[in-house]
């Protein structure tokens, strides 16, 4: 059989009405169930791609986040590395050695090694095993 015009036959199917009076056929729902968001009208405002990826995009958000600002963590070992007896320990010259970013936020000391130079630490926190080296 070959393919013409007069032989192509349209594939139309009646589209249903619903909701259209009693003799819509479709019940008392209209073919959209029970009750809920989807069986409104305007529902299909939800379906769309935008809408869903708007609600994905916003985070869920758990717990808190604190304000008061974290430590910065320097260790004994790098200060016996760039320090030399006498100096001083304080934030401005431990961010000139490189060793904190910030030297406006908290900065502590830790370290189990030993504190082999002799320096004098100014608005830092020290850890009890590095108050306990200094207090030797």
């Amino acid at each position: 059989m070959t393919l013409s015009l007069n032989n192509i036959k349209t594939n139309k199917t009646k589209r249903r009405r619903v909701g259209r009076g009693n003799s819509s056929g479709s019940g008392n729902y209209s073919g959209k169930g029970m009750k809920g968001q989807k069986c409104r009208s305007g529902v299909s405002g939800l379906k769309r791609l935008g809408m869903r990826q708007m609600l994905l995009a916003t985070p869920k958000v758990r717990g808190f986040k604190s304000a008061r600002p974290k430590n910065q963590v320097v260790k004994v070992e790098s200060i016996n590395k760039n320090f030399k007896n006498g100096e001083k320990v304080d934030p401005k010259t431990l961010a000139k050695k490189g060793l904190v970013d910030k030297t406006d936020s908290p900065i502590k000391i830790l370290g189990k090694e030993e504190l082999k130079v002799k320096v004098e630490f100014e608005n830092v926190k020290l850890s009890k095993s590095v108050i306990g080296q200094i207090k030797k």
